[in-house]
């Protein structure tokens, strides 16, 4: 006869936030789209971010550089001397920038996350300025 164990009932878990900007970090770094990569990463490490979007000449977002955008291009450059010209963020940035709104529902964002095969969220204002990042673990924070 073969005795199961009975564990005591987990207690239920709940997100203590409601929206976006409950969730977000304020005032996402950026990156110019002409800063090298080596730049991006001096950035990203001495703040301990593994993601930031790139803008352009007037300020608007036109892609995210990742941690992972980097390490693909090293392991595909390993090497290579560049010619004297060193790569540019927006040489290997991913050319979208997935965001929510403020008031975007928590519940939202998760899908969005799931959906989107992403661990970032942008938030956006109306205007679409970034005012904020969301990251999978800022979620995790939030169980009670």
């Amino acid at each position: 006869m073969i005795a199961t164990l009975k564990r005591p009932a987990l207690p239920k878990l709940s997100l203590q936030a409601t929206t976006a900007s409950e969730l977000m970090s304020e005032n996402p770094i950026s990156i110019r789209h002409d800063a090298d990569v080596s730049e991006a990463v001096a950035l990203m490490t001495d703040r301990g971010f593994t993601v930031a979007p790139v803008i352009d000449a007037s300020g608007r977002a036109i892609g995210v550089v990742s941690l992972s955008d980097i390490l693909v291009h090293n392991r595909e450059n390993c090497g290579h001397a560049s010619a004297g010209f060193a790569t540019t963020v927006a040489e290997i940035m991913t050319p979208t920038v997935f965001a929510v709104r403020p008031d975007t529902s928590v519940s939202e964002v998760v899908r969005e996350l799931l959906a989107l095969r992403v661990h970032h969220l942008f938030v956006a204002d109306e205007q679409g300025t970034l005012v904020g990042v969301i990251a999978a673990s800022d979620i995790l924070r939030q169980l009670r």
